[in-house]
């Protein structure tokens, strides 16, 4: 497979932006369902991948395919029944779940002790918790574009992906690839589980 892992240039401010955005489009890819505004915007994106990586480029194109073909109720009704319905979630977005089994475990404390030491909080108004891979990606994207020299800088965002984001996000992405329902969101996940590969080959070659 050819995978040409992302540079991490700082002298390159449009290729960290793009790392950013990326991860923001993720985000709230994974929070909720896209509305007409943000579909629009697929419908006019450009089907190269917003990033350097030929193993990028494939499901960048599927998942701007999917949101073509998409509208803003189909991908609302199959954001719920992935990820909400009654009782149970079909699929969980929560580290805790893929780390520990269950919800509020052991890794969401941790979580939240390393929150607390770059100075980051919950937004009271969000009903998920800080496990949720929305705010993860949110917290990388701050790591990446945000303006605490002290804070934003690669080895924390290595440290940070390293323990958060890495050891369960194929699990995730791996649980909506399997399922029935997936459309749209297969499409998310594919793109993601690329993106996520990408990163850490990326943190790889730091510590080669």
């Amino acid at each position: 497979m050819n995978t040409v892992p992302l540079r991490f240039a700082p002298a390159d401010e449009r290729e960290e932006g793009a790392r950013a955005e990326l991860y923001g489009l993720l985000a709230a890819l994974w929070l909720a369902p896209p509305d007409a505004a943000l579909l629009q915007q697929f419908a006019t994106a450009v089907t190269q991948a917003p990033e350097a990586g030929a193993h990028l480029e494939e499901p960048w194109m599927q998942l701007v395919a999917a949101m073509r073909a998409s509208t803003a109720q189909a991908a609302a009704d199959e954001h719920e029944a992935l990820f909400h319905g009654v009782g149970k979630p079909e699929v969980f977005a929560y580290g805790s779940y893929y780390l520990a089994g269950f919800l509020n475990e052991k890794p969401l404390a941790a979580l939240r002790s390393d929150l607390q030491a770059l100075g980051l909080t919950r937004d009271d108004s969000r009903i998920e918790t800080e496990d949720h891979v929305s705010y993860l990606f949110e917290v990388m994207r701050f790591l990446i574009a945000g303006d605490d020299a002290e804070l934003c800088k690669l080895e924390q965002q290595r440290r940070f992906f390293r323990a958060h984001v890495q050891p369960w996000l194929p699990d995730l992405c791996s649980a909506v690839l399997a399922h029935p329902r997936a459309d749209t969101w297969r499409a998310v996940a594919t793109f993601t589980a690329a993106f996520v590969q990408v990163e850490t080959q990326a943190f790889d070659l730091l510590e080669a």
